[in-house]
């Protein structure tokens, strides 16, 4: 490989190696190769949590810049000037008489009611994140990423009648095709950067991973080749994205020993605790967009209808039960605290986002990270004013720090605003029936 100056490095360069690929982050060597371009590439992301949240904590009670964070979002304060709270959105769609969980998922991000069925011959809609995967996918390694921190199965029956295709995938490249998400942080790393052991005999994968050498063991002579190019401050941030890849390689490694002993179930690769596992999840997420291998992503924390527990907070009870607390304080309590711990999570994918630079922005400043539930009231399953947040700027379309209050409309009026922000005008998704107003300025 060679590299011609550091004011000409392509913004496609790729490190190479036996059985690996490392594509870089966003060095100031690239600006002269960007220089064409009208706009930086604007990333989108959906980061769900089920079951709906305790309302009161969440929506602020003042509108407009000045308001005060409720306790379920207070994990984001220190992000309050780049978010939105979005009070108002709807997903009618997902209304009915049976099967709340099940409609939630697969309306969440087509804004249409699914076909009630337990065999193949699912039907929902296309999803607003495949919808600008097929417009902008080709510009990127992976058109889209899907990810989810618990297991799910795509067949059968998991609400009502309902298959559980829509329980467990938020994504639909079309109306009949769910994109399930990844859960195990190894099967996403190998997608991101190469797998070193094609398809391992499952007998001998625990030699293999005691033994498995770095990917950037196998670029170190490009690497070196590269840094000798570069200025300071790209050297600097090269150095940090390649430990951030080592750093993961040796949590999973950390969670693939664990895996190995004979009473875990769970495959190699799947931490067993939740705050290990999302983790490993954001920070895979952030080296895939960091390095622009995609501009497009879903991540699950949990499936709809979850029974996780969450004992980190002191109590074993399993989520979706809590939530029919049917007024009981002491419910209400716990599906606050776990709704919390659901906040930080995200707050520390976006600590990391604002924190990665690219030029005079960051990558937070050049995304739309919308966070919420297609379920309000878990107690009684509404599907209006749903909790919705949004982070992000957008590349400058967006102006964030605000509460707004919107008289009822379709979430999907959200997402067709996101599309013409990400240069994928759509006249229709799902029930959407316009755009959303002032999310530029009043």
């Amino acid at each position: 490989m060679k590299f011609v100056t550091r004011k000409h490095l392509p913004r496609r360069t790729v490190l190479r190696g036996l059985g690996a690929s490392v594509a870089l982050p966003f060095l100031d060597a690239m600006t002269p190769a960007l220089s064409a371009q009208s706009t930086a590439p604007v990333r989108m992301v959906f980061v769900y949590v089920p079951n709906g949240v305790i309302m009161r904590h969440w929506t602020p009670k003042q509108q407009g810049a000045s308001f005060d964070l409720p306790r379920v979002l207070e994990p984001l304060k220190p992000f309050q000037q780049d978010l939105f709270v979005l009070t108002g959105l709807a997903h009618r769609t997902g209304e009915g008489p049976a099967g709340d969980h099940a409609r939630a998922g697969g309306t969440y991000l087509t804004g249409v009611g699914p076909k009630r069925t337990t065999s193949a011959d699912v039907e929902v809609g296309i999803s607003v994140d495949q919808v600008a995967a097929q417009a902008l996918g080709s510009r990127t390694r992976l058109p889209s990423l899907e990810l989810g921190c618990e297991a799910t199965r795509m067949v059968g029956s998991c609400d009502a009648g309902y298959s559980c295709a829509y329980v467990n995938s938020l994504s639909w490249r079309s109306a009949t095709s769910p994109n399930p998400p990844e859960t195990n942080p190894r099967s996403v790393f190998e997608r991101l950067y190469g797998s070193l052991d094609p398809d391992p005999d499952p007998a001998v994968q625990a030699r293999l991973n005691a033994n498995r050498k770095s990917v950037l063991d196998f670029i170190q002579d490009r690497t070196a080749e590269l840094t000798r190019s570069l200025g300071a401050a790209d050297k600097r941030k090269l150095d940090e994205y390649l430990s951030a890849i080592r750093d993961i390689e040796k949590r999973l490694g950390k969670a693939e020993s664990r895996a190995a002993a004979p009473s875990m179930e769970k495959p190699g690769g799947v931490p067993f605790a939740f705050v290990e596992h999302v983790r490993l999840m954001n920070d895979l997420l952030l080296l895939a967009l960091e390095a622009d291998l995609t501009r497009v992503a879903t991540v699950m924390y949990a499936k709809e209808g979850s029974t996780r527990s969450y004992p980190e907070l002191g109590f074993s009870d399993p989520h979706h039960p809590l939530t029919h607390h049917r007024n009981n304080e002491e419910w209400i309590e716990k599906v606050t605290q776990i709704n919390r711990h659901h906040a930080s999570q995200f707050a520390y994918l976006i600590e990391r986002m604002k924190s990665i630079r690219e030029g005079d922005h960051t990558l937070l400043d050049r995304s739309m990270v919308v966070y919420g539930s297609s379920i309000s009231d878990g107690n009684v399953h509404t599907h209006h004013n749903l909790p919705v947040v949004m982070l992000g700027r957008g590349d400058g379309s967006l102006k964030p720090g605000r509460h707004l209050v919107f008289g009822e409309k379709p979430m999907t009026n959200l997402y067709l605003t996101m599309l013409d922000r990400m240069g994928v005008p759509v006249e229709k998704l799902g029930d959407s029936n316009g755009k959303l107003d002032h999310l530029s300025g009043l």
